[in-house]
């Protein structure tokens, strides 16, 4: 997994600073300009796109450890492993998905600061805090990211550390179809 991963983390991220860099550029999203307002559409479409990939990529990790946490538990049942095992799996399982989920609702929470500082948006809010909604949305926009290159840090150790744990749970049953002389 850690293979498949670490690609899509990247691309995952590099999506995420993309879409920065274009919400960056956008002096005042006011101005009736054509250039103005097309890069205040190529934000909002790179947007989307980044956070519907970053979803992909999140879910995809937790995807991985619910499938491998049921394949441990039924193999440890089955051949009568130590319960061990799937309780490492079951702490670093549980130890990444608050990260995930952390990530993702900045993502959200951005997305809905950028629809409320659109000056085109149906919903006014006028800042909070002193703050504009511009300012909030970049604000939000930087702690996502941060947060996610984060979460992505962690997930790929997660990845690793749950994969010692499948090696191992693998190890464990070669030994034993091993011993009763059974095809490995």
């Amino acid at each position: 997994m850690n293979r498949i991963f670490l690609p899509l983390s990247l691309l995952s991220t590099v999506c995420l600073i993309i879409t920065f860099v274009l919400g960056w550029q956008i002096d005042d999203p006011r101005v009736a300009d054509r250039v103005v307002q097309q890069g205040v559409q190529t934000h909002f479409l790179m947007a989307l796109a980044s956070l519907c990939f970053a979803t992909l990529v999140h879910a995809l990790v937790l995807t991985y450890f619910m499938g491998t946490g049921r394949w441990i538990e039924e193999t440890s049942n089955a051949y009568r492993l130590s319960p061990e095992l799937y309780r490492e799996n079951q702490s670093i399982k549980y130890r990444v998905i608050p990260v995930l989920i952390g990530a993702f609702l900045l993502l959200l929470a951005t997305g809905a600061f950028g629809a409320a500082a659109d000056p085109a948006s149906p919903m006014q809010f006028s800042g909070w805090l002193g703050f504009t909604p511009a300012e909030l949305h970049q604000a939000l926009a930087l702690t996502a990211l941060a947060a996610n290159v984060r979460a992505h840090y962690f997930e790929y150790t997660a990845l690793f550390q749950n994969g010692e744990v499948v090696e191992r749970v693998l190890a464990e049953v070669r030994r034993i179809r091993q011993e009763k002389g059974l095809a490995v």
